[in-house]
């Protein structure tokens, strides 16, 4: 079976070309339903924890280090924490974590 590059390109530019250009010719007015709107509002907060997600987990030598490096930062960022805290604070869960189940 040959695989031709050209055909993945061309389907991948009419599929990328259709997400964006369909909602523009078909949604001519505003938005006015109450679930279209906050359901709009929320994708791409969405679309950025299911890229980030699988990352956090994978990226550490023992997922769990992950998971709990994810609850620590969860945790710091709903306290108020700021972005610099947070990181930090993920990174040095992490270090200890695999320091201490490795």
């Amino acid at each position: 079976m040959k695989h031709d590059i050209y055909v993945y390109l061309l389907v991948m530019s009419c599929v990328t070309l259709a997400i964006r250009i369909l909602p523009l010719t078909l949604i001519r007015r505003q938005v006015k339903s109450r679930f279209w709107r906050s359901f709009l509002y929320y994708v791409p907060y969405v679309t950025l924890a299911v890229m980030t997600f699988p990352a956090i987990v994978e990226a550490t030598q023992i997922p769990l280090a992950g998971a709990l490096a994810m609850v620590g930062g969860i945790a710091l960022a709903w306290a108020g924490a700021s972005l610099f805290q947070v990181s930090a604070a993920c990174c040095v869960i992490v270090f200890a974590a695999e320091f201490l189940f490795c």
